[in-house]
């Protein structure tokens, strides 16, 4: 077993990190949680060979793809469809996620899989000529699309909608016409403009007290139709305060990849389910936590959490939006995929010390499934980058 590696640091310099021989501990048969609901949004993996506009034309490695979905499966964890993590609108066009939809759908039936699909407006160019008639009818055929397969909706923030809109009045009007057409509980999607500065004021408010009252306004008016919201702010308390204002039946979904172990943990007063982008990374650990969260033992549900944090605060630092080139790093380190190429050339929206650190935090949480092959990838990167 290889213990050592020469890793860089900022400035030039290498130190030698030691790994520290762990890996994930084995799960139990039981796949399924009992006292959370946990979805992934899952990764979608490039075709290395194919020979087009890696922006305007990106082709999808769907053998690749649609085999991660099922190893999220066998972790017992939901997956979230065609979401920013699967690089929604930073390369993944419509076009593409309805074929990623619809794949991932299938999969999901052949094996009990629980997936839910996002769906939005950004077939819709956030022009100024944007009506919010545009957006809603952008809204609806999506919308119309995924029920028409068979899935369950994340209402995704809009773009369009966020370009358009002049007040709160225009995105309650959005929201309550769509929510009105559709055929089932949807999952709502707060998106902060962190992970999309495109988003910024939605709900009509830039502060967030107001844009939440907003928020919680359309979820009293519209509660028959919605599972729950995804807030991703990255603020846990403002997460908290939302969902202590919740109706009930209404599920708070945590999107904070800073302070998911607090959140779904809960305290007296409630908890939150999970819709995470670094449960694609930190599968097998999250699986092991929420386990032991059903078990009542907290302690370990605390200790392995805790371990992933550094590891995600380092994926999600600034810019927020490249996450998603450490979250396919990490899959490519641990073997489920060949190669560390992503649709839109967005490999290349991280630097080989952010890299670097981000295999050692990976080995530190003890998510390196196969460290030897971990190891042997992270030399090939090193050396694409110049470092012997």
């Amino acid at each position: 077993m290889i213990t050592t590696l020469k890793l860089p640091r900022e400035g030039g310099s290498l130190y030698t990190y030691r790994l520290s021989g762990s890996t994930p501990d084995p799960l139990p048969e039981k796949k399924h949680f009992e006292k959370r609901t946990a979805f992934s949004a899952a990764h979608v993996v490039c075709d290395p060979f194919a020979d087009s506009d890696p922006v305007a034309n990106a082709l999808i490695d769907w053998e690749a793809t649609l085999k991660y979905r099922h190893y999220l499966w066998s972790q017992g964890l939901s997956v979230a469809e065609a979401m920013d993590t699967a690089q929604r609108g930073m390369g993944l066009n419509w076009k593409n996620a309805k074929e990623l939809i619809a794949r991932s759908l299938a999969e999901a039936r052949s094996v009990g899989g629980r997936i839910a699909c996002g769906a939005g407006t950004d077939h819709l160019d956030p022009s100024p000529g944007v009506t919010l008639e545009d957006v809603e009818a952008a809204y609806e055929e999506q919308c119309e699309w995924v029920e028409g397969e068979g899935g369950q909706i994340i209402l995704m923030a809009s773009r369009a909608l966020a370009a358009c809109a002049e007040g709160p009045e225009d995105y309650e009007r959005v929201y309550g016409k769509i929510l009105n057409n559709v055929s089932r509980p949807v999952i709502l999607h707060w998106l902060g403009d962190m992970f999309d500065p495109q988003l910024k004021g939605y709900w009509g408010y830039e502060h967030v007290d107001d844009a939440m009252a907003v928020c919680l306004r359309i979820i009293r008016e519209n509660k028959e139709k919605i599972d729950g919201i995804k807030i991703s702010l990255l603020d846990a308390q403002r997460e908290i305060q939302m969902r202590r204002l919740l109706p009930e039946g209404v599920r708070m979904y945590t999107g904070d990849d800073f302070h998911y172990p607090s959140l779904i943990r809960g305290d007296e007063q409630g908890y939150s389910h999970a819709l995470l982008g670094i449960f694609d990374a930190i599968a097998p650990a999250a699986a092991s936590a929420l386990h032991a969260l059903d078990e009542g033992n907290l302690q370990r549900y605390d200790s392995v959490m805790e371990k992933t944090v550094p590891l995600s605060r380092h994926i999600f630092q600034k810019p927020t939006f490249a996450y998603k080139t450490g979250v396919v790093f990490v899959a490519y380190l641990n073997g489920h995929q060949s190669h560390f190429r992503m649709i839109g050339g967005a490999e290349g929206f991280r630097s080989v010390i952010h890299l670097a650190k981000l295999f050692e935090l990976a080995d530190q949480a003890g998510l390196l499934l196969h460290p030897d092959l971990a190891v042997q990838r992270m030399r090939l990167v090193l050396e694409q980058a110049g470092i012997q």
